[in-house]
Formats: structure tokens, C-alpha cells, sequence
């Protein structure tokens, strides 16, 4: 019985992590042709990271953006996949 539950929490940590990498792949831009692995999504999602950092360190986001947070999430999608690319 001690193995059976080693297994039941070993499924409920595996899929506790899936269900984590699924909302960080729905929050990171991502491109159409992306079918991105675990690694390359935390590999992603640190670029993303330091791409916010830096967007608010250049101070673009300016009052307008900043109050509508629809647009504002479009723009840094789209920015950083063209930053993405470069």
C-alpha cells in the first residue's frame, strides 16, 4: 500500500506540474508555429521576463497603454515576439 500511494501523489505532483505549464504557456506570447517542450517554456518565460523588465525600464509604457490593459497585452505580445526574433 505504501507504493500504491508513492504513486498516487507521484500522478498528483505530475499533473499539479502539467496543469502549472499550461498557464504559464497560456500567460508567455507565443508564436503559431511554437510547440514548445517544459524546458523551453521556462527558457521562454525568462526572456519574457526580462523583456517586461526592460520595456519597464525604457519607461514605453506610457498613461494611455497603461489604462487599457487589452491593448497594452496585445502590444507586448507583439512586441516581444518581434524582440523574440531578433
Amino acid at each position: 500500500t505504501q507504493r500504491v500511494m508513492a504513486n498516487v501523489r507521484e500522478r498528483q505532483r505530475t499533473q499539479s506540474l502539467n496543469e502549472a505549464f499550461a498557464a504559464l504557456r497560456k500567460i508567455i506570447p507565443t508564436l503559431p508555429s511554437d510547440k514548445l517542450s517544459k524546458i523551453q517554456t521556462l527558457k521562454l518565460a525568462a526572456r519574457y521576463i526580462d523583456f517586461l523588465y526592460q520595456v519597464l525600464q525604457s519607461d514605453e509604457l506610457d498613461s494611455k497603454m497603461a489604462s487599457c490593459s487589452y491593448v497594452a497585452h496585445e502590444r507586448l505580445s507583439y512586441a516581444f515576439s518581434v524582440w523574440r526574433m531578433e
